[in-house]
């Protein structure tokens, strides 16, 4: 049918842009690898994979943002995700620690706790 041909052509063309904004990521430096993982609240969840891809969503009230990209640089804690000119800076105000047995870290004003693996 039609709409499957487009449908396709629109699922392959996801696929490329996808594949493409991952080669565009940088991975981790040594001194930032805590900062891999998934990490949430209630109303915020951000995974940053060690190879540098950043995946954020954040509810506040029937409100949602949501983004998804390479992660460009570090500017001290803070970090920068986007292509280009199209960024965002995350503001780390408390970097990646261990409190109490658990990773934390405070982004956007938001404490968020790291996930264990496996979970």
């Amino acid at each position: 049918t039609p709409e499957g041909g487009l449908m396709r052509k629109w699922l392959w063309g996801f696929v490329a842009c996808c594949l493409l904004l991952a080669g565009c990521a940088k991975p981790l430096p040594p001194d930032k690898l805590a900062y891999a993982g998934q990490w949430r609240s209630t109303t915020m969840n951000l995974l940053i994979t060690e190879s540098g891809n950043v995946h954020y969503r954040r509810v506040d009230g029937n409100a949602s943002k949501s983004i998804n990209g390479p992660l460009q640089s570090f500017e001290g804690s803070h970090f920068v995700v986007g292509i280009g000119p199209v960024k965002t800076t995350f503001a780390v105000a408390i970097p990646p620690h261990e409190d109490g047995g658990a990773w934390k870290m405070t982004v956007d004003g938001v404490e968020l706790t790291k996930v264990p693996p496996g979970e």
